[in-house]
């Protein structure tokens, strides 16, 4: 059993799916994420797949140091410095299907799921690499834990007129 960082507040109305990737650094998949958050999921699937045809930059907002400037950031409200991780889209976008395949399972409407929750955590380093004499690489890979929650939207509630309300 997974342990998840936060349990949805309605387990019938969501969907939740859990991954490590070992080949994507952490930084562009926690941007990617982060530009992903409270989206409905036609939204992300259209942008994920914009980003890997390189149409459309994902915002680096936290980790900008040394990013430059695209023209493909000025209609998302950012400071103008976005990249294109398209490692980091094709694993969110496999974390997606995996989340939506257990959305089927449970039978929820898919035209009406959006991202709840989307969090990206360091995972431990792995192992340097090691060359002849004696030698280590000091370079690290930086892998990520990255889980995710679909939840349902509720149709609203259509409110009655005041004229009935008051004659009963």
């Amino acid at each position: 059993m997974v342990k998840y960082s936060k349990e949805p507040d309605n387990d019938k109305k969501s969907c939740k799916a859990r991954g490590t990737d070992l080949k994507v650094h952490f930084k562009n998949t926690r941007e990617t994420a982060h530009a992903l958050r409270t989206l409905p999921l036609g939204k992300v699937k259209r942008y994920l797949e914009h980003v890997l045809a390189l149409k459309q930059a994902i915002p680096f907002r936290r980790f900008c140091c040394g990013v430059g400037r695209t023209t493909q950031r000025k209609n998302r409200h950012s400071n103008g410095q976005g990249r294109w991780p398209v490692k980091s889209a094709k694993f969110i976008q496999d974390l997606l299907k995996n989340a939506e395949s257990n959305d089927k399972v449970k039978g929820l409407n898919v035209d009406s799921l959006y991202i709840s929750r989307i969090q990206v955590n360091r995972a431990q380093k792995q192992r340097p690499t090691y060359r002849a004499h004696r030698r280590i690489n000091p370079y690290m890979s930086s892998p990520s834990h990255t889980e995710l929650i679909l939840f349902e939207k509720e149709e609203p509630v259509k409110k009655e007129p005041e004229a009935q309300l008051a004659t009963s």
